[in-house]
């Protein structure tokens, strides 16, 4: 027994359990799902089939973990996504560990619930994204860190350093946001005497080199590709937009991360942390704890007022934050609010996995709406493939060409058999403005040797008409719809298009010119 009144093994042996059956239950709902691939998980698919040291938009680790589990499985969506929750099973193990190092076995057990029972896990869970590799390198870093700062033998400290740089090493390589991370080694450095102390010379030297190590092969991908993956995060940072300084943006991301760390722990986290923070009654545990939480929060908080910024871009927050909460509640002896909070969380834990299993559920639960993005791409795939089949049995095909990234690869993916048949003309993104804005355009672009006679599809309300004048001409105009739901359908039209000849691009816009029907 310990000082705070529980067991270290019966905790474990709780915290073990309670992962073990969430993730047991997220496979089983991956398996019997019948939600297809949302475009992104698409295009990590397509990736995943010719694997680099980095992609247009985001790091390799994605690619690498979907190329590792197909292997086992095949290209089967349940075995795309497999390791999303497996990765997250081992971020609430580590958050466990740093919990019960720092604080005790009842605040391991509570921070293991906490990451567990998150709603943006749950979320996460159930698709294939760079969230999952990116929390647990950073749990994994952060549990290193404890070790470090409670090691006094020389070598063995070395041996956490290194594990440091690895494991943030390997963090970067699955989203960029693992710089909240190593923002949050600085600002303890900073703060701590004890960090300062901890960071000897030797031990600076092995975590720069494992970090070095494990990153070095990206930077020069990055390098040789003139650093489109770093060019594509800053651009989706949008702080060129018309309009700068949204007040309203910021209430909404902040409102939305109650939504993603759940109502009771981002109440404990910013309420409570504001009020300890005043009384001056942070532990130096705490302190260690806010420095990992605070950046990414305050961060993207900052983005949300300049620009705007999506719910899950301050998950890196999370694995401290799930500790650091349930640290606060533990030592206010919040049973309530402990159970109430988590209570609700299991609650909407077991209401997203039955919205999983039955669409008919999710639509009555009016979780439809957040599905629909992954609703109908095979329907769609199947009914361009049909009209490919016919253009091909009638004059031919050189090449099929879409005029939206999201429609590719899902095309890619859910056409896959058809586009790998000999004979098959080939997948094409036709290219919107001057310079690629995506990998399809980059790597795939329509090209006037493949543009002899081509089927071309646009999505919804994209750019029929600035595709078709690339063409010299048209015919075979098509317009279908795919129902995902009852209240939404999917809008695609179709043409055939010969002899192409993309028209010259603005120099100063780089969009082409406006069809005449524009004028």
């Amino acid at each position: 027994m310990t000082a705070d009144g529980m067991d270290e093994r019966r905790a474990w042996l709780f915290a073990a359990t309670l992962i073990g059956v969430l993730t047991v239950a997220r496979l089983v709902t991956l398996f019997v799902t019948p939600i297809g691939l949302y475009p992104d998980e698409a295009q990590y698919w397509l990736w995943s089939r010719v694997l680099d040291w980095g992609y247009f938009s985001k790091p390799p680790m994605i690619a690498w973990l979907i190329r590792a589990t197909t292997a086992l499985g095949g290209d089967g969506e349940a075995w795309i996504r497999l390791s999303a929750p497996i990765l997250h099973a081992g971020a609430a193990l580590a958050a466990f560990s740093i919990g019960r190092r720092l604080y005790g076995p009842s605040t391991g057990l509570a921070a293991a619930a906490v990451y567990a029972l998150m709603p943006g896990v749950q979320l996460s869970s159930g698709v294939i994204a760079t969230d999952a590799p990116l929390l647990l390198f950073l749990a994994l870093a952060l549990l290193a860190y404890v070790r470090l700062l409670q090691e006094e033998d020389a070598r063995r400290g070395a041996a956490f350093a290194a594990g440091i740089g690895a494991a943030m090493g390997l963090a970067v390589l699955s989203k960029y946001a693992a710089a909240y991370g190593l923002a949050g080694f600085a600002l303890h450095l900073a703060w701590s005497p004890e960090a300062r102390r901890a960071w000897r010379p030797a031990r600076i030297a092995a975590a720069a080199a494992a970090f070095g190590a494990a990153l070095a092969p990206n930077m020069v991908w990055n390098a040789r590709h003139h650093f489109a993956t770093v060019a594509h995060t800053a651009a989706n940072a949008n702080w060129g937009a018309d309009r700068l300084f949204n007040p309203g943006e910021l209430a909404d991301f902040v409102l939305s991360q109650f939504a993603v760390f759940g109502p009771a722990p981002f109440a404990v986290l910013t309420v409570g942390g504001a009020i300890m923070a005043l009384r001056r009654r942070l532990t130096p545990e705490d302190r260690l704890l806010l420095c990992f939480t605070a950046p990414a929060l305050l961060v993207v908080g900052v983005q949300a007022f300049v620009s705007r910024a999506n719910a899950n871009w301050a998950g890196a927050a999370y694995v401290a934050g799930s500790v650091l909460a349930a640290a606060w509640l533990v030592r206010w002896r919040a049973r309530g609010w402990i159970a109430a909070g988590l209570g609700l969380q299991a609650a909407a834990a077991a209401v997203f996995i039955v919205g999983s299993v039955s669409p008919k559920a999710a639509d009555a639960l009016g979780l439809g709406n957040g599905l629909k993005r992954a609703r109908g791409w095979s329907e769609s795939t199947q009914l361009i493939v049909d009209r490919a089949r016919q253009e091909q049995a009638r004059g031919g095909l050189s090449a099929v060409a879409v005029d939206n990234r999201f429609l590719f690869n899902e095309l890619a993916y859910y056409g896959r058999n058809y586009f790998r048949a000999p004979g098959a003309p080939p997948l094409t993104m036709w290219v919107h403005e001057a310079r690629p804005r995506n990998q399809a355009e980059a790597e795939t672009p329509l090209t006037p040797p493949a543009g002899r006679r081509v089927l071309a599809i646009s999505f919804e309300d994209g750019y029929r008409a600035e595709m078709a004048q690339d063409f010299a001409s048209t015919a075979g105009d098509e317009i279908a719809h795919v129902r995902l739901d009852r209240k939404n359908a999917r809008r695609l039209e179709l043409f055939v298009g010969e002899d192409f000849r993309p028209l010259p691009r603005d120099p100063v816009t780089g969009l082409p010119p406006k069809p005449k029907s524009a004028h």
